[in-house]
């Protein structure tokens, strides 16, 4: 997969920033007006303090609809989005994390239902994450105890369960699927080190060191994202005031530069979208560089 735009939302008070790279081969032939109709049209995020979710305009920048209210004694935390155009969203609780799935109707909320049998036992945490696979079948969530992680992959239909844990300390982060293989960004605490490693949810469960290292990332990357056909991985890197988004074959060589804007801040979340073509990056205090800007400081996560 080579993407063929990058979406970028700025925290604090800062912008979205939406930027159309030179097509792919993939999508070379196609006219430039059909290229942006591929790119998914809205962002779905999670508020600040987790109390809503707001549906905004990637175009525009406004919201579409009226905020959805989080379940009675529950917030929102993470959001993923589906390749049919539907989102998961994270919701925890006091002793467990559920999962709620969002449709939207011409970018208007049509419903939020919850996934009855995925449940996740633990408590969210600032650094737990959440990754779906495209079919919406498969849901990884990261818990801690402390700084030790514990990786729950769960069944969305049965609620199926499987964990790997570890008792070393480290943040488990960025993560993304590829079939049935989930990579992840492994940041061991207190190192300036950050690897890419893969677990094969199809093998056994057990201690996340059985996960495989695949590479590791380059000063000033904290996140990356493996490829939905698994042959690549992407990388934000924070450099000089820039922000690149670069992709690296599994053998860690650079192989394209996607995206390079100013910033300030650093890269917080990277993700691919829904189409499976584009990149939506996180990141603080940006610069706009004439391209579209939509303001996102109300928003702890998002997902394109």
């Amino acid at each position: 997969m080579a993407a063929t735009a990058a979406l970028l939302i700025g925290g604090g008070v800062d912008m979205v920033h939406r930027h159309q790279r030179a097509a792919d081969k993939e999508h070379e032939a196609k006219p430039a007006a059909k290229a942006e109709k591929t790119e998914p049209p809205y962002v779905v995020g999670v508020t600040a303090k987790g109390a809503s979710l707001l549906v905004r305009e990637v175009r525009t920048g406004a919201n579409v609809g009226l905020p959805i209210a989080a379940p009675q004694g529950r917030r929102f935390h993470r959001v993923a989005a589906l390749k049919d155009g539907s989102y998961i969203v994270a919701t925890p609780g006091a002793r467990d994390i559920t999962f709620q799935r969002l449709r939207l109707d011409d970018g208007r909320p049509k419903d939020l239902k919850p996934i009855p049998k995925a449940v996740v036992p633990g408590v969210s945490t600032a650094w737990s994450d959440l990754a779906a696979s495209p079919d919406g079948a498969q849901l990884a969530y990261v818990t801690y105890k402390g700084a030790s992680a514990r990786v729950d992959v769960v069944t969305a239909e049965t609620g199926a369960h499987k964990v790997w844990a570890t008792k070393l300390r480290a943040r488990v982060g960025s993560l993304s699927w590829s079939g049935t293989t989930l990579s992840f960004v492994w940041s061991p605490v207190g190192s300036a080190k950050h690897q890419v490693r893969t677990l094969d949810t199809n093998g056994a469960a057990g201690d996340l060191r059985t996960s495989k290292a695949v590479m590791p990332l380059p000063k000033g990357s904290t996140n990356a994202v493996m490829s939905r056909d698994g042959t690549s991985l992407i990388a934000a890197i924070a450099k000089n005031s820039e922000l690149t988004l670069q992709t690296f074959t599994l053998q860690g060589s650079p192989t394209k530069t996607l995206w390079t804007q100013k910033v300030k801040g650093v890269p917080t979340g990277l993700d691919i979208a829904h189409t499976g073509h584009s990149v939506i990056a996180t990141a603080g205090d940006l610069y706009a560089q004439g391209v579209p800007a939509v303001p996102a400081g109300d928003l702890a996560d998002a997902a394109w």
